[in-house]
């Protein structure tokens, strides 16, 4: 499906006919597909449709045109579901997918009715001083060794040794991380209208839940959830029970 001059895949799990409920929308994380939110989709389908997508770039969706940012996303995102049947859709994501989604309810509030964020992104996330400065002298140090070294081997093992593990992964998306992964979303959390869902692992180090203390802030009408136990990645799965108690008492809300 083309969506905002970008291919868009587009996967449903089941019919996707609006039953008179919520249309769940599901949004994967950097690195993953649609593959990594469809046991939690499953798990829903007596309660309500879904739709999941491969952002583009990932999965079965092509790269877009040009280095997309988090609005570029929303926007092709707005593109598709403006041609889809209308319905009352909640925007499930993870990670990544919880920075569009907040773009999205803010840019286009009239595309979702509520947002479920899981470890979302979005906040610069808190260092002490100390740790700001370790950050920003390993950063320079990165910068000026690598306007000295050109292209090549050398400059591929400069960024196994400064970049982080999505940076050295990221291949073709590289100039799309480095777009994203500093914006700061704190005006489109500001301007979010419709109820918001934050679920955090207590253990998460990608993203705090300090983040979603910070969100919920912001976010007029929003809950925050801290889950025990669980970090970035396995509360997805070894915490999907929870999210699916905390997703189920959401969507029945909206119903």
């Amino acid at each position: 499906m083309r969506a905002g001059g970008a291919e868009l895949a587009v996967f449903h799990p089941d019919d996707a006919a609006n039953r008179g409920g919520p249309l769940l929308v599901w949004a994967h994380g950097w690195g993953q597909t649609h593959a990594a939110l469809l046991p939690l989709a499953e798990s829903m389908r007596a309660a309500a449709p879904s739709m999941l997508i491969d952002f583009p770039g990932f999965g079965e969706s092509p790269l877009p045109p040009t280095p997309w940012g988090t609005a570029d996303y929303a926007d092709a995102v707005a593109d598709w579901l403006a041609n889809e049947a209308p319905a009352r859709r909640i925007w499930i994501a993870h990670s990544f997918g919880c920075r569009v989604g907040l773009q999205l309810a803010a840019r286009h509030p009239q595309t979702v009715a509520g947002l479920f964020l899981v470890a979302a992104a979005g906040l610069p996330r808190y260092r002490s001083p100390i740790a700001r400065a370790r950050l920003n002298a390993r950063r320079w140090a990165f910068r000026l060794m690598r306007s000295l070294t050109p292209e090549g081997p050398a400059r591929d093992r400069l960024r196994e040794r400064f970049g982080s593990a999505d940076y050295r992964q990221a291949g073709a998306l590289r100039p799309i991380l480095i777009k994203t992964v500093g914006e700061d979303l704190s005006e489109s959390a500001r301007a979010v209208r419709c109820p918001t869902v934050l679920v955090y692992g207590d253990h998460d180090r990608e993203t705090p839940p300090e983040i979603g203390q910070r969100l919920k802030e912001l976010i007029q009408e929003s809950q925050l959830y801290v889950l025990r136990g669980f970090d970035h990645w396995n509360v997805l799965t070894e915490g999907r029970h929870q999210l699916l108690q905390r997703l189920g008492e959401f969507v029945e809300r909206l119903s």
